[in-house]
C-alpha cells in the first residue's frame, strides 16, 4: 500500500540517508565535502545528521 502523502512528520530530518542521491549531494554540498566523504562518513558514524555535521567538521579542519 502506498504512503499517504497527507500523514507528515520530521521524524527523518534528523538523519541521512546513503541511498537517496540528492540527500548525500545537498549534504555534500552543505558542509564542503565530496560525496565520497559523505557515504564513508555514514559508514563510519551512522546516519544521525549532527553527528556528520561534526565528523564534516573535523575532517575539514584536517585539511
Amino acid at each position: 500500500m502506498a504512503d499517504d502523502k497527507n500523514k507528515r512528520d520530521f521524524r527523518d530530518r534528523n538523519r541521512v540517508s546513503a541511498d537517496e542521491v540528492y540527500e548525500v549531494e545537498y549534504f555534500a554540498r552543505e558542509n564542503a565535502v565530496t560525496i565520497e566523504q559523505v557515504r564513508e562518513l555514514i559508514k563510519a558514524n551512522g546516519n544521525d545528521r549532527e553527528a556528520l555535521i561534526e565528523a564534516a567538521r573535523v575532517l575539514r579542519e584536517r585539511k
